[in-house]
Formats: C-alpha cells, sequence, structure tokens
C-alpha cells in the first residue's frame, strides 16, 4: 500500500498534479514613498535559483537586511548584493525606484542597468555624475568607473537577462510626465508581470494599459502568467487631477474589467494580484486594502507584499 502511495504521488507531481512555483519574490521595498528604508524593489528569480534580477531598486541594503531576518537568505547582505542580484531593470528614474541603486554603488558588483533610453538618459545625466555622486558607469562624464553597463530597451522585444536564465520584455507605460515601463518576465513557459507607476489609460489620456492588456491576456487564459505586480497609490477618495499617474481601487477594478473583457472573467478568478506601491500614511494604506477587497468582484487573490518575505508563484 505504502508502494502504491508513493508511485501515485510521483505521477501526480511528473504530470503537474500539484502546483509548482515557478518564480520567487524577495520584495525589499513596497511602500509608495516617505519612508526612505522600504521604497519599490523586488528580487526575482526563477524557483531553484538564486540568479535573481532586480525589479527596481528604491531599497536595497536594509531590504536584503529584512529578508535575511526572515531566512529567505543565508550569506550576508553585501554577497546578497553583489552575488545573488545579476542586473537592475528601472521602470522610471523617480528617486523612490533607484535610490538604492545609486547609494549601494560603491560596494556593489559588475553588472548591467536595463531601462528605456530615457530612463537611462536621466541616469547618465542626473544621478551618475561627478556632480551629484560619482559615475559608476560606463557612459557619461569621464572618468567611467564602468561597474554598471547600460542597456538600452526597445518596446516589445524580449531581452536575455545577463547571467540569469530569464528573459524579458519592456512594454511603455504612461506616468503623468513621462514614461514608465511594465516588464514581462518570461521563466521557461511561465511568466510574471511587473509594472512601475503608471495611472488608468482614461485618466492618462492613452492606450498604454489597453495594448499590455492585449498582449498578456493569451498568457492569462492559457494560465502561464502566474502573477502581476501592480500599483495601487492611494484610497478612491483621491481626486483624478492629484492622482499624478497612480492608481485608485477604483480605477484598477476598472482596468480589470478592460482585462476581462480579452480574458473572461473566469480566467481572473484566483489569479495572483500583488499590490505594489501603497502610499502611507497608514490609515490610507488600511482604506485602500480595505477598498480593494470589497471592489474585487473578479475573485482576484489579492497580495499585499511585505518587506523581506518571500513569494512564491
Amino acid at each position: 500500500m505504502r508502494f502504491k502511495l508513493i508511485t501515485v504521488l510521483l505521477l501526480l507531481l511528473s504530470v503537474g498534479g500539484f502546483a509548482q512555483g515557478a518564480f520567487k519574490i524577495v520584495p525589499l521595498g513596497v511602500l509608495g514613498g516617505i519612508d526612505e528604508s522600504n521604497m519599490s524593489a523586488y528580487m526575482v528569480a526563477p524557483a531553484g535559483s538564486n540568479n535573481y534580477i532586480c525589479m527596481d531598486a528604491g531599497t536595497l541594503h536594509y531590504g536584503i537586511e529584512q529578508a535575511i531576518k526572515n531566512k529567505v537568505f543565508t550569506i550576508p547582505a553585501e554577497q546578497v548584493l553583489k552575488k545573488y542580484i545579476k542586473g537592475y531593470f528601472i521602470s522610471h528614474p523617480h528617486l523612490d525606484h533607484i535610490s538604492g541603486l545609486i547609494i549601494n554603488s560603491p560596494d556593489d558588483s559588475t553588472k548591467n542597468i536595463y531601462a528605456f533610453a530615457d530612463c537611462i538618459n536621466t541616469i547618465k545625466t542626473h544621478y551618475f555624475t561627478w556632480t551629484s555622486w560619482a559615475n559608476f558607469a560606463n557612459e557619461g562624464e569621464a572618468p567611467q568607473l564602468k561597474k554598471y553597463t547600460y542597456q538600452v530597451l526597445k518596446p516589445g522585444e524580449e531581452t536575455d537577462a545577463a547571467n540569469t536564465t530569464l528573459k524579458v520584455t519592456a512594454f511603455p507605460l504612461s506616468h503623468s510626465n513621462l514614461t514608465s515601463t511594465a516588464f514581462l518576465i518570461k521563466s521557461n513557459n511561465n511568466y510574471l508581470l511587473y509594472l512601475g507607476d503608471t495611472g488608468p489609460d482614461e485618466v492618462e489620456k492613452g492606450h498604454n494599459l489597453q495594448a499590455l492588456w492585449q498582449a498578456i491576456a493569451p498568457l492569462i487564459k492559457n494560465h502561464q502568467l502566474k502573477g502581476m505586480m501592480i500599483e495601487v497609490s492611494f484610497p478612491d477618495e483621491q481626486p483624478d487631477k492629484t492622482l499624478f499617474g497612480h492608481f485608485t481601487p477604483k480605477w484598477l477594478m476598472t482596468e480589470m474589467t478592460g482585462l476581462s473583457k480579452l480574458t473572461g472573467a473566469d480566467a481572473l478568478k484566483n489569479f495572483n494580484l500583488v499590490i505594489t506601491h501603497v502610499k502611507p500614511p497608514q490609515v490610507n494604506i488600511n482604506k485602500l486594502k480595505a477598498q480593494l477587497k470589497a471592489e474585487n468582484k473578479f475573485g482576484f487573490n489579492l497580495v499585499f507584499p511585505v518587506q523581506g518575505k518571500e513569494l512564491d508563484f
């Protein structure tokens, strides 16, 4: 009887009878401002690997320390920074998404910075200069220390993330007065979507999200997209005129209604929707969480990440 049970378990595992995680995500920072120790940054790796890419880099060292306290990593923080993070994918150059990268650059190892051309130009001309910091990159003001190499992304083109098995496709997003980025991360035939700051198409007067939903809808219907990481910065009481390229629960669910028209509502039930970039004060965060739960008509698995606690999808 015991032999038969073991055989059945092995068979179920071999044919996918049990859910197998495709990605592990380590949130290094989850907030959308004011707390410099907890700003947007997420390490992402395939399950079973320690070769991570970092989606944005608002907070690095403190977030890694919190992950070590939670036993996510067993090596010192400086080694996680140097050995585990293989590259940075920066959605846009606002400080709450890049300051950790700048501050930690003297102690980092050689790796790539991936972003759209306008984002890289801002990093090159405003941050890695010899008047604001030091030029740790391979372009810009001399002398160039060449620790980081800029890799310019093109919309819709798949890029290999160096020293990992991951591939990433970038899509433009509207974020008030500048371009932000969504990164579609591929591991084998599995995908994860990370969105930098953005707001609803109707308020942003564009169609970037609609184009993104069209691109990912087949992946959702085929159960290949394991989760979506998307911001909700303010509760519903925030006026549209002061959203500045951000979401409220109401507007997020409006966009999800548009997505459901491409996927069918049933495909969204229990889909992992990771809510990022929530803005303090805590009373507003509590309010937007309650609103999201109340407005969750599609039955998403709403996930509110905690700094330093691993997620597995």
